[in-house]
């Protein structure tokens, strides 16, 4: 996307306060739910529905690798126990582990609850999404963000991830689905 790409969102955005004065990397919640989201609708904007998902999806992808240099200690997901677990325990550990996160460190509220073979993500209180209207689910960069924890916990398979209910569109909270099966 380049600086040029990032100031176009950004000015699309009315977010032109934060161009050349990006907020540092600390524990305060800098970025609003309305800045969240106003990201979100110029990515589309700027680049189209379709574009603006891949880019969404790709800065989700790579929110996690950052993330993970951030939080990844103090979670314990980087110690050699929890790499050793099943598959499946690592799965379902990692999401509450997740979600413990963006609950404790964010204004979004996150809660996990699984089936026999899925895993179901749901924001309560969604910043990707918010005060939007939309025919389909657009909180894309939540599940580019899942999808590379999924990625990286299983030690390079891919999954199936899925925003099956959004806000956006008039549902009640922001569902995604996981299945526990990789695709690969």
């Amino acid at each position: 996307m380049g600086t040029s790409g990032v100031n176009t969102v950004l000015h699309l955005g009315s977010l032109d306060s934060i161009i050349e004065n990006y907020p540092t990397t600390s524990s305060e919640r800098t970025f609003s739910f309305e800045t969240v989201s106003a990201l979100q609708a110029s990515l589309e904007k700027v680049y189209g529905p379709r574009g603006g998902r891949g880019v969404a999806l790709r800065v989700g992808r790579s929110s996690f690798r950052y993330g993970l240099k951030e939080y990844g200690s103090m979670l314990g997901l980087t110690e050699m126990a929890f790499r050793l677990l099943p598959l499946p325990t690592k799965l379902r550990t990692g999401a509450r582990v997740f979600a413990d996160l963006f609950n404790k460190h964010s204004d979004q509220k996150v809660r996990v609850d699984e089936s026999e073979n899925k895993i179901y993500w749901i924001i309560e209180h969604c910043p990707l999404c918010w005060e939007r209207t939309a025919d389909e689910a657009i909180c894309h960069l939540a599940v580019g963000v899942l999808q590379e924890a999924l990625y990286w916990l299983s030690g390079g398979k891919v999954f199936s991830v899925e925003e099956t209910a959004c806000v956006a569109r008039g549902d009640e909270t922001c569902t995604i689905v996981i299945d526990q099966t990789p695709l690969s």
